[in-house]
């Protein structure tokens, strides 16, 4: 019970109760220590003394915004009410906020002036020297504690200010240094990246153009092209990523253009070197200004799902969609299957495709669904290495341009992948 009160307390401590107690403190309990030190010398009579008294502890409400208007406006609580907090609170909240010299030495004399003589004037005896010297000490004192004080704070809130400033600099500054650590890194990724998969992916071109070259077998040697063409294609886009790595802003130099990013219109030609039954539905919805990211990432999706099913689903069909997102569109369950080669993606261009695109410029976003069926139980599953992070690196791209990515088994043994990007993400 008493740690969970104490647990209780704490959260309302730090709760919004707790912060106005926190903000409203500052200002109350200096009026409140005033109205105190005004009752205690005067009395709770109404008279003169206590009603400058009272007046001089009010006035300490507005000490923050008004210094020096504050603390002139107490100075008759001291000289007539003889109360000595509200100025000493007045005087030390001046020299937090207005530290000037000139300013600070004439309101010390003046609260000097206003403690040394008394209330009335004709009391004062000039000839008693032993009281009047230590009055002047004590009024000397109540100044300089004040002034002495405050100036210490206000120096403490700039050494903390400048040391907040310091850390921010050196935070900074590390991250500088790592910005370089990661630049020289990416740099030496690159040149290892280079170094072995291009000299691999280049032995593979050269053996599949000898093929071409020396076999008479027409499926031999259209295979042999198609490795061939997709070798020549994977160096391209190794090169550009190489260049993206040892750039020191790889999302700058990657919209500068380092070499060209494949979009939408080059999906039919992805499917078409697939080598798996596909029907590609939708057709090409390319062209919408400002939206070559959006595309890039829809190419991206559909290439993946289309390795994850060679992988994974040897002999499946396969069906590949893509369509704008209208403004008055719902968001569909996903879709049943289909079969066909790759080559009927031409159904869907043509006419029909120039007014597809011209629809896309109105849509809002896009939307990329790719469904397989089961794996045919006859084909043999190719032993391809697989790292697991293809579908997790496509929700984050997703994710990243403000869309999402539904990745999910189907009833008939299948998967299915669906993704929908808004336009302007790009």
């Amino acid at each position: 019970m008493v740690d969970r009160g104490e647990a209780k307390g704490r959260a309302l401590a730090r709760g919004v109760l707790g912060r106005r107690l926190r903000a409203l403190a500052p200002v109350v309990i200096p009026v409140l220590l005033a109205i105190a030190d005004a009752m205690l010398v005067n009395g709770l009579e109404l008279d003169l003394e206590v009603g400058v008294s009272m007046l001089a502890a009010a006035a300490l409400m507005l000490r923050r915004r008004f210094p020096l208007l504050v603390f002139l406006f107490t100075l008759p609580g001291l000289y007539i009410g003889y109360i000595w907090f509200a100025p000493m609170i007045g005087l030390y909240t001046l020299a937090v906020r207005r530290p000037g010299r000139a300013r600070l030495g004439l309101c010390a004399v003046l609260l000097i002036t206003a403690h040394f003589f008394p209330y009335p004037l004709s009391d004062f005896v000039l000839t008693d020297y032993r009281e009047n010297t230590q009055v002047l000490i004590d009024a000397s004192v109540t100044s300089a504690a004040p002034i002495a004080l405050g100036l210490l704070v206000r120096t403490r809130q700039e050494l903390a200010s400048r040391i907040e400033d310091l850390t921010r600099s050196r935070r900074r500054e590390h991250r500088l240094l790592a910005d370089r650590v990661k630049t020289t890194e990416r740099a030496r990724l690159a040149r290892e990246m280079h170094d072995v998969v291009a000299h691999q992916v280049s032995l593979i071109s050269l053996q599949a153009g000898a093929v071409q070259v020396s076999t008479e077998d027409a499926a031999a040697r259209a295979g042999a092209t198609s490795i061939r063409e997709l070798s020549v294609r994977t160096l391209e886009e190794l090169r550009h990523m190489v260049g993206v790595l040892r750039a020191d802003g790889g999302e700058a130099a990657e919209a500068d253009g380092l070499a060209p990013q494949p979009d939408l219109e080059e999906l039919p030609r992805l499917i078409e070197m697939s080598a798996l039954d596909v029907t590609y539905e939708g057709g090409v919805v390319a062209g919408a200004s400002g939206t070559k990211t959006v595309e890039r990432a829809a190419f991206r999706t559909v290439q993946e799902a289309l390795t994850n099913i060679r992988k994974h689903a040897p002999g499946a069909r396969v069906r590949v969609r893509v369509d704008p997102v209208d403004p008055g569109d719902a968001v569909d369950s996903v879709r049943g299957g289909g079969s066909g080669r790759a080559g009927s993606s031409a159904r869907g261009e043509g006419a029909g495709g120039a007014g597809r695109a011209e629809g896309c410029r109105a849509a809002h976003g896009l939307r990329v669904e790719i469904r397989n069926g089961p794996p045919d139980a006859t084909a043999t599953v190719p032993a391809l290495p697989g790292g697991g992070h293809g579908l997790v690196g496509l929700r984050e791209r997703a994710q990243s341009l403000g869309g999402t990515l539904e990745a999910r088994h189907t009833s008939d043994g299948g998967f299915v992948v669906r993704a929908e990007f808004p336009y302007g993400a790009g």
